[in-house]
């Protein structure tokens, strides 16, 4: 598995759904995934360290569980089928681990609000995973090297390939990358 931070909240220009940008830790490779409007606000909110009058869902769950004698250890995006990625909030009770199947965004707003790490399957980074050409912020297309897209760009084909993302990517504004890492 490979540890990721949420790099930033972005909104799309046009649509208006919101994103989630996660970054790997230890590289240059981004997941964008999409979630809904409430689940955004909740976790820009915990990176931004804004409190609420009222406890949020997410920080109700994550009271639930310490009250209960248990501790969150991290949360995972285990599976992704077709355009739907599947979650877990993992948690360690009484000298035993638990699996709670869990929606990304929920378990990212927990991750956000419990300060756990966030996990992937090598294999959907792989997948849905994207990096950007520093130099021109254009998306590398699958299967090609850092290097030779940052020389060369991607072509016509491989960009229109990567179709689902192009609107994201085209809103991108890279100048806000370090604002919110961890």
């Amino acid at each position: 598995m490979v540890e990721l931070i949420i790099e930033s909240i972005r909104t799309s220009l046009k649509s208006h759904e919101r994103v989630v940008v996660l970054q790997e830790k230890a590289a240059e490779r981004y997941l964008p995934i999409w979630i809904g409007a409430a689940e955004a606000n909740a976790i820009a909110a915990k990176l931004q360290g804004i409190s609420t009058a009222r406890p949020m869902t997410h920080d109700l769950l994550c009271s639930v569980i310490d009250a209960l004698g248990a501790a969150i250890s991290f949360v995972s995006l285990d599976e992704l089928k077709g355009d739907i990625f599947y979650a877990k909030i993992v948690i360690n009770a009484q000298g035993k681990q638990a699996e709670i199947d869990s929606r990304p965004s929920d378990a990212l707003a927990v991750a956000a609000t419990a300060r756990v790490p966030i996990f992937v399957e090598e294999t959907i980074l792989d997948r849905a995973g994207i990096l950007l050409n520093k130099q021109t912020g254009e998306p590398v297309p699958p299967g090609e090297a850092p290097e030779r897209a940052k020389e060369e760009g991607p072509s016509e084909e491989q960009l229109r390939r990567m179709s689902a993302f192009r609107d994201f990517i085209d809103k991108l504004n890279l100048d806000d990358l370090d604002k919110h890492k961890s």
